[in-house]
């Protein structure tokens, strides 16, 4: 039984994965977090949600074209899945700019490492997610059924601090209108806006209330300083899209959670945050159990 499904987090703790000029970009991210990060290896990590009765999507991510970093591969995330099973739901990734490759990539990401969704980020792979150029890659997820896209929404701490942002551009990041025009034009395909997307926050509540396909994760942020538009559209119209992200390693999960109750959110909205949200739109039919005493201490 399950308590809580994470459906944003990284494997930047484990230090086989992180190298190059990816290391000037997690120590920005560090700093603008105020995060204190220890070195952890990926089982490790699945050790650490394993013990928090909590699963955790896992994320690869090819930003090699756009910023020039190693990418966390596919297959170290099928792996780490492989190994660990009932602690993580692996994400792939694609380097959009690989044109064919990125197709081929998408079939043996889903066919050959059973991986559940894709993860973009167009701010450091640098590309605008509505691009017609890039529409064969969203065509090929969508052969699949059930097969999220998720993308990163708003500013980003990689880069943040360092100058001109370490050449990443945040405006490709804007959920409207790059990531509504993908919404709109694959409506049968899940579409997760990662982030409370600031400063375009309202964007993104706009697009998860006009399309069924949209839903919003909480990551990257502490919910102590969430949007009052977001509380309040969680707590009502968007009671049933919006899921419960850390962000870990620059945010852990115990940190997200704590500050989670305090929040005001509705105490029967909770529950559909934390877990049956995820649960539903991975298809996991898990069975939830209470929070474990150790993450209310």
């Amino acid at each position: 039984m399950t308590f809580a499904i994470d459906v944003h987090i990284h494997a930047d703790a484990d230090s086989r994965v992180i190298s190059g000029r990816a290391e000037e970009f997690r120590d920005a991210a560090v700093k603008y977090f105020g995060a204190h990060l220890e070195e952890q290896s990926i089982d490790q990590t699945a050790d650490m949600y394993r013990e928090l009765d909590m699963m955790a999507v896992l994320f690869a991510l090819d930003s090699s074209s756009g910023v020039g970093t190693p990418p966390i591969t596919n297959d170290f995330v099928a792996e780490a899945v492989r190994n660990n099973p009932d602690a993580f739901i692996g994400f792939a990734s694609v380097d959009p700019w690989r044109g064919v490759m990125a197709v081929d990539e998408v079939k043996r990401a889903v066919e050959e490492l059973g991986l559940k969704g894709f993860k973009f980020h167009p701010a450091t792979q640098a590309f605008y997610p509505n691009d017609k150029r890039f529409y064969p890659i969203y065509e090929a997820i969508a052969r699949y059924d059930n097969i999220p896209m998720l993308f990163h929404t708003g500013t980003t701490g990689i880069g943040a601090g360092l100058p001109g942002g370490g050449g990443i551009k945040l405006d490709s990041s804007r959920p409207i209108p790059y990531m509504d025009d993908v919404a709109a034009d694959f409506p049968d395909t899940p579409m997760i806006l990662a982030h409370p997307s600031w400063p375009w926050e309202n964007d993104a509540l706009a697009m998860a209330v006009h399309k069924t396909n949209v839903y919003i994760d909480l990551s990257g942020w502490s919910p102590k300083y969430f949007p009052e538009s977001v509380i309040r559209y969680a707590n009502a119209m968007l009671q049933d899209k919006i899921l419960f992200g850390s962000d870990y390693p620059l945010i852990t999960p115990q940190r997200w959670l704590r500050d989670f109750e305090k929040a005001p959110f509705k105490d029967e909205v909770r529950p559909k945050i934390l877990f049956e949200n995820a649960n539903r739109l991975l298809g996991l039919n898990l069975t939830r159990t209470e929070a474990p005493e150790k993450l209310k201490q």
